[in-house]
Parts: C-alpha cells; sequence; structure tokens
C-alpha cells in the first residue's frame, strides 16, 4: 500500500495513524501541498478532487480519509475495528459522519483559519466546536472510547482535529472525558501523533 499525505492535515493523520494502529507497513508520500502537487495532472488522476489523502493499494485508489478506514478495516478483516453487525455498524457510521460534519466544520474549520489563513467566522465555527464537544464528553461519561470500551475507526476518525482543536483556539479544559480519551487513544500499540503547530492556544 501507498499512501499520499500531507503531515499537517488531520484528514491525512487519519490514515497514518489507522494504518499503524494495524501495522501495516505502507509506503507514506508527501503531497507538497504549498507547492500545489495536490494540482497536478498525475495527482488528480488518482484524486479528482485534488485532496489529500490517497491511499493506493494495487490497481485501487482510495480517496477520503474516512473511505480509507473502511477500506482497510475491511481488506483486512478487522471487524473489531469496524464491526459488521448491523446496531454496532451503525453507530461508528454515525461517528464517521460527525467527523465529515460537526468536526470539518467545528474545530477543523478553526484550525484551518489560524495554520492556513482560511476564510471562516471564528466566533461561528468555535462555538460549533464547543457544542460537539459537549456531546462528545457527554458521550464519552459512559463508555471509553466511544461507542464502547474498544476503539474502532470512528474513535481515529474523531482523534486529530479534536486534539489540535487548540491550535484553533479550541479550549479543551471543559472537557476532561475527551481530554482522557484523548489519552487512551494516544497509548494504543502503534500510536502515532499527529504534528502540532505553534498557532492559537498553543502558540
Amino acid at each position: 500500500m501507498k499512501l499520499h499525505h500531507f503531515p499537517l492535515s488531520g484528514h491525512a493523520h487519519r490514515a497514518v495513524l489507522f494504518l499503524s494502529l494495524l501495522g501495516v507497513k505502507a509506503e507514506l508520500v508527501e503531497v507538497d501541498i504549498p507547492g500545489g502537487a495536490h494540482k497536478s495532472p498525475d495527482y488528480l488522476k488518482l484524486n479528482p478532487f485534488g485532496q489529500v489523502p490517497v491511499l493506493e493499494d494495487g490497481d485501487v485508489a482510495v480517496s477520503d480519509s474516512n473511505a480509507i478506514l473502511v477500506y482497510v478495516a475491511t481488506k483486512l478483516g478487522r471487524k473489531d475495528w469496524l464491526p459488521d453487525d448491523a446496531a454496532t455498524a451503525a453507530k461508528v457510521q454515525k461517528w464517521l459522519s460527525v467527523a465529515a460534519g460537526e468536526i470539518a466544520y467545528g474545530p477543523a474549520a478553526a484550525r484551518l483559519i489560524t495554520v492556513f489563513g482560511a476564510n471562516f467566522r471564528a466566533e461561528e465555527v468555535i462555538a460549533r466546536a464547543h457544542r460537539i464537544l459537549t456531546l462528545i464528553n457527554a458521550e464519552l461519561e459512559t463508555h471509553r472510547f466511544i461507542i464502547g470500551d474498544r476503539p474502532t475507526i470512528a474513535d481515529v476518525s474523531l482523534y486529530s482535529y479534536i486534539v489540535n482543536a487548540p491550535e484553533g483556539n479550541v479550549d479543551l479544559a471543559a472537557y476532561p472525558e475527551v481530554r482522557h480519551w484523548l489519552a487512551r487513544i494516544e497509548a494504543l500499540p502503534g500510536f502515532v501523533p499527529f504534528q502540532k503547530t505553534a498557532a492559537g492556544l498553543a502558540a
């Protein structure tokens, strides 16, 4: 497997983290995002959206970070990370949707302002971040990981932009269960951290 990634992308970190947690020795190819490599004709053949990450597995190219998590877990038969009973699979899908929705337009968007100069309204996206963090903190009061006592790809999908939320001026101090959950993920064998930047509250 070959993974095209960018170290400051939380979407890319999801894929890097999951491959590492599974002990998959994938080739990591850093995409020169500042230099526009993600918009080159060759890269656009892999992903017409011009985004990272992209996973190449033989003749298969999988773009979208959550799709990569599903692909890898399914291909390797890792039902511990992606259970196939209907109720649990639905719970995983719900949190993947949260990662693609409320997380992307909350803490991830807030971080895009401070790290990349994105044109979002800081007050709006920070408020959205706190709303979803409040819900996640409540969810984690009853179990160790987001859907139970074992980690799944839902935890991997949520982790990266939450751990670096302070870079977008989103304070995690009010969410003790979230902070304990972050520490539990970081204690998993094979964990690799998401690169930090000196931005926002982390400056």
